[in-house]
């Protein structure tokens, strides 16, 4: 189970792997950390995990399901995603605050979220999202099929979507950097 902002890397990781390992088959289910941790927790079989935010993966430990101590394999940081082009011209965090722009972010419950709020905060920025998505994928949906103007997601998203978006740095003094651990779960089929 991983982020749903890994899912470029991992697949491409697991096309290495199993063009190295042809008798062995990986299965992904990629989503928002906090709803991954959930499905672990409810009894969903699954061998690793990795989170986009160090706080669910505390969860999961808490829980009981990590087999090890978590290993941080990767770090991120935030960008405002727009259309490709960025027709509005948003040029910072202040422009989100435009009454006609339509914007959106994550859920609070999942990292683009929490880390989307931080921004805002740190940035100094008060702006009301058009509707809280459970994922980075379904702000850059919104976004890249023109339902949305803006919204907060990681880097690697606005990457993944290649020609579909483009994006817009967010200053470092307000922005936050995530860190992407990942563990073996207590009960992993295939450890």
């Amino acid at each position: 189970f991983a982020a749903s902002s890994l899912t470029d890397a991992f697949v491409e990781v697991a096309d290495a792997f199993t063009a190295e390992h042809p008798d062995v088959r990986v299965t992904f289910n990629f989503g928002g950390s906090g709803d991954l941790v959930a499905q672990i927790t409810q009894g969903a079989p699954v061998d690793v995990f990795a989170s986009a935010d160090d706080w669910n993966m505390t969860r999961l430990i808490d829980a009981g399901e990590g087999a090890g101590d978590p290993i941080v394999i990767a770090r991120n940081t935030l960008q405002i995603i727009v259309e490709p082009g960025n027709p509005k011209g948003i040029a910072d965090l202040a422009d989100l605050t435009d009454p006609e722009l339509i914007f959106v972010l994550c859920a609070e419950t999942v990292p683009c979220g929490r880390g989307a709020a931080t921004v805002l905060s740190n940035a100094g920025v008060t702006v009301t999202a058009r509707s809280l998505e459970a994922s980075a994928k379904g702000v850059v949906t919104k976004v890249s099929t023109g339902e949305a103007d803006a919204g907060i997601v990681f880097v690697t998203d606005v990457l993944a979507a290649r020609n579909d978006a483009a994006g817009v740095a967010i200053p470092t003094d307000a922005n936050v950097v995530s860190s992407y651990p990942i563990v073996v779960t207590k009960s992993a089929p295939n450890p």
